[in-house]
């Protein structure tokens, strides 16, 4: 609710002033001439913004995350599970929450509330905390009487989605490190190790061998040319950048992720797992096929998973099928589509997508577990590769120099 500082005077002509919690300055007025204070000035309460506050929001420690959004709906469910008010709910966490970004957030929220919106609607006003998913889960949850509930799976949801995520990343987390190590040995290499052989080579007043020279011509381009190889990978990756935030860069490169060795299989299978799961939250909560698709694609987070997503949607409106819209999308497996013919004949489509959801996420387990000793002989391979130009490069002139000594 808004706040408003007033000044006035009481019965004695004494200054008074202070700070009221109302919906305008007319209610304030007259609960100020109730309790016998007659108002001079009205005005909005701006609370002052604290240095703490200022270097939070410079450290960017205002911005809601993940887990800040699953405590949210774990508190928001209980509390509204024991009958507490919307209102009341969000004044009681936003009064408890230490964290910036979240008091804002429920300020926000109890505002549009006093404004006369639907909390569905107060919380689409903030497109930038809660998804369009969320969104239409908690708008259902009104139409129904089970925001608490829907509060709830919303809480499962977001967990299951980060559990993904923190298991894609930790399987990944080795090779990024291996490739980083192997990145700047290199470098080190061709900065600081090459160029004292280079000294030595050059005393030898005779032809270095093929892998010799492709070495030291590297070493030499590093060196000199260091400054403009920097220039063009900061432009390069920019420019990739800039191509993968338009439509068509996203999606050919979604599309090329599901094709990479053994990562691809990991991030299609996560994809799926997130859009069979929500699909099927969404039909359990009461969301109509074509609408639950489109809350669907929102969470693929690949874009071509969500263009075949809504490309099902549009052959479900020309009169088709679950099934054949699914057949015609490309994207899953003949047991998962045996899978949907039952539940579609059945009439428990959102139980056999949940299972379809779970079976997606059981696989991707299975290769996450399955994923490092697939890498791990690239890695070697590659560590090998790069041991044995090395060791061919500087130590054949050696070799032969030893050899001529002998004769």
């Amino acid at each position: 609710m808004p706040q408003f500082a007033y000044y006035g005077r009481d019965v004695k002509l004494q200054p008074m002033r202070g700070v009221l919690e109302s919906n305008n300055p007319a209610q304030v007025a007259e609960i100020l001439i109730s309790m016998g204070i007659t108002p001079v000035k009205i005005e909005p309460h701006v609370l002052p913004v604290e240095a703490s506050e200022t270097l939070a929001r410079m450290l960017g420690r205002h911005r809601v995350k993940e887990p800040d959004l699953l405590m949210f709906a774990r508190q928001m469910y209980s509390l509204l599970k024991a009958g507490v008010p919307i209102l009341r709910a969000l004044q009681a966490l936003q009064e408890s929450s230490r964290h910036i970004g979240i008091k804002a957030v429920l300020k926000d929220l109890r505002q549009s509330l006093d404004a006369g919106l639907d909390f569905s609607q107060a919380m689409g006003r903030r497109s930038d905390v809660f998804s369009s998913f969320f969104v239409s889960m908690v708008r259902v949850g009104e139409a129904t009487g089970q925001l608490a509930h829907i509060f709830l799976t919303m809480h499962d949801h977001l967990d299951f989605q980060r559990t993904i995520r923190e298991q894609i990343k930790a399987a990944l987390l080795y090779p990024k490190f291996v490739m980083f190590a192997m990145a700047a040995a290199m470098i080190v290499i061709n900065i600081f190790v090459i160029p004292s052989f280079a000294k030595v080579f050059a005393s030898f007043n005779t032809e270095l061998p093929l892998m010799t020279r492709i070495l030291l011509g590297t070493s030499k381009a590093m060196m000199v040319g260091w400054p403009y190889m920097l220039v063009g990978l900061i432009g390069l990756v920019l420019g990739v950048r800039s191509f993968l935030a338009t439509p068509n860069g996203r999606l050919l490169w979604d599309r090329h992720k599901l094709n990479l060795p053994v990562v691809g299989k990991l991030i299609l299978k996560g994809s799926l797992a997130r859009t069979c799961r929500s699909l099927a939250l969404a039909l359990k909560s009461g969301v109509s096929v074509l609408e639950g698709l489109g809350l669907a694609a929102d969470v693929a987070e690949n874009a071509y998973i969500e263009q075949a997503v809504r490309g099902m949607s549009t052959s479900i409106e020309r009169g088709e099928s679950v099934l054949a819209a699914a057949q015609k999308a490309g994207i899953f497996t003949p047991i998962v589509l045996q899978m949907i013919m039952v539940g579609e004949e059945s009439g428990t489509l959102d139980e056999m997508l949940e299972e379809v959801g779970q079976i997606y996420q059981r696989e991707m387990e299975y290769e996450l577990k399955n994923m490092s000793l697939q890498i791990e002989p690239i890695l070697i391979f590659m560590l090998g590769m790069m041991v044995l130009v090395l060791a061919l490069g500087v130590f054949m002139p050696m070799w032969d120099l030893g050899k001529a000594a002998l004769k």
